[in-house]
């Protein structure tokens, strides 16, 4: 095993699909053009503090530079954002939550889209009223869900505004009542909130891009100490210090059943297919000085259900497609599912895979057990990349939510939903090398040596945390502190 792990970790940085484990930032061909549409993150579980509702969280906009004013990074007006739910099993959203943006130029006259503190504009201490007068550019947002094809406003008649940039503390003094100031009731059981947050993903991005390059003694494959380890990082997180746009949505579960009603685990009623998405009118005319016009029907731009299946599972001459397709024709992808390259690849350098066809990859992208018990052949439903949720398994405490989800035995994560800890690279490798077949034969720690976010998860709604400091944040690098596994805390370079 040692001899395995040692060629292992030298091998790996012989691949070549230099993408792979990137989550949705900049995934696809299409998406690196169009960052604003680009879906980071999609998260749906079963909320920590009331486990009769349903929080999804839809992430875009990757690798937010705090400091990069003036404009900062504002929702796009001109982008969909929506939240797709399957309750009957047949791939085809039956619930669509929507979101669209309006932004507003409250000081045309101002150079940068937030001041106070200075030239007689006091701080911005409330996103409307009284001590938001710096606040120049100003987002309001509106939140529509769709059922049988019948729209319902849940705005609820309130104004609600999505949270900025936090851009110091001169300018936002007091920044964390301005994102308390964005979540919103919207009555029957529902919030909301929407803003720009710390990025809550975490990834040696810089050693993944380099063919998979880990760093020696941490990435690659784990020892059994550092893979049991899910309260420190032994190598650099390359998001840290990022920020990205987040919509957040809570609702009482018997909003999204097929039936209206509260399931056990055991039923197959009880368990959702969920995605997100982005979408664009498919005409747009640039014509300054007038504003951009967009017209004609919305076409989707970018999806996710499952993390990593875009980054993992498809080809790139594929990805496109895939970004912009439904899931209900995934089927024209099943040999990608059923029959990974990387797992060819994993099986070159000594990793054991299973054979193909690869069927234990099917509960990604079928309603099976195990996060689906209660289902029968009948109920699997086509090939449809949806992130499942079997919303009767109660959540986990935070204390003892592990980052490996399902394969450390907390059954209320991923694959099982996703909730923010969980350690989608980790789990998605390990699945791809075949633990769900046989967790013995297959099993191999396969893993970058990122165990967690250092900045940490909030417990309760919104259940992101408030963007870094314009001015004060820093990010995490090799050579420099921030691995808090490793002697002195400093991150390795090699």
């Amino acid at each position: 095993m040692k001899k395995l792990t040692t060629t292992v970790a030298l091998t790996l940085c012989l691949l070549t699909t230099a993408g792979l484990f990137a989550s949705s930032h900049r995934e696809a061909p299409i998406t690196a053009l169009d960052r604003t549409a680009d879906v980071t993150d999609w998260y749906a579980f079963v909320s920590y503090d009331h486990p009769d509702r349903v929080t999804m969280i839809l992430n875009v906009d990757p690798f937010l530079e705090p400091s990069n004013g003036p404009n900062y990074f504002p929702f796009d007006p001109n982008v969909l954002y929506e939240m797709k739910i399957d309750n009957n099993h047949d791939g085809v959203e039956d619930i669509i939550f929507q979101f669209r943006f309006k932004t507003e130029i409250r000081q045309p006259g101002v150079f940068t889209g937030y001041v106070g503190g200075l030239a007689a504009i006091p701080p911005i201490t409330a996103l409307d009223g009284p001590g938001s007068e710096g606040l120049s550019l100003r987002q309001t947002y509106t939140v529509t869900m769709i059922r049988n094809g019948v729209a319902t406003d849940l705005t609820a008649g309130k104004r609600l505004i999505a949270v900025p940039s936090n851009v110091g503390p001169r300018t936002m003094p007091e920044y964390q009542s301005l994102f308390t100031q964005g979540i919103y009731p919207l009555g029957i059981g529902v919030r909301v909130f929407a803003g720009t947050v710390d990025d809550p993903f975490f990834i040696d991005l810089g050693a993944a891009f380099d063919s998979l390059n880990f760093r020696m003694g941490v990435g690659g494959v784990m020892s059994p100490s550092v893979d049991a380890d899910d309260t420190h990082n032994y190598a650099p997180d390359a998001v840290a210090g990022f920020n990205v746009n987040s919509i957040v949505l809570k609702v009482p579960t018997t909003m999204l059943t097929v039936d209206g009603k509260l399931h056990g685990a055991g039923d197959k009623e009880a368990v959702i297919g969920t995605y997100g998405s982005t979408s664009r009118q498919r005409l747009t005319i640039r014509r300054s000085p007038n504003p951009l016009a967009s017209s004609g029907p919305f076409q989707q731009v970018n999806r996710e259900g499952n993390s990593l299946i875009n980054e993992l599972i498809i080809g790139t001459g594929s990805k496109d497609r895939f970004s912009m397709d439904d899931p209900k024709n995934d089927g024209q992808f099943a040999n990608y599912f059923l029959d990974p390259l990387l797992a060819h690849i994993f099986a070159s350098i000594g990793i054991p895979v299973p054979s193909a066809p690869r069927t234990d990859l099917l509960p990604l992208v079928q309603y099976v057990a195990p996060i689906c018990p209660g289902c029968g052949p009948k109920d699997a439903g086509p090939i449809a990349d949806l992130l499942r949720l079997n919303t009767g398994i109660p959540p986990t405490p935070v204390a003892k939510q592990k980052r490996l989800g399902f394969l450390a035995g907390d059954v209320a994560g991923y694959p099982n939903g996703r909730r923010p800890l969980d350690d989608v690279v980790d789990i998605s490798s390990r699945a791809v090398a075949g633990i769900f077949a046989d967790p013995a034969k297959f099993g191999m720690p396969i893993g970058d040596g990122v165990q967690l976010n250092t900045e940490g998860y909030a417990p309760i709604f919104p259940y992101v945390l408030p963007a870094n400091s314009g001015r004060d944040s820093h990010h995490v690098g090799p050579g420099q502190e921030g691995c808090s596994g490793q002697t002195n805390g400093i991150c390795p370079v090699q």
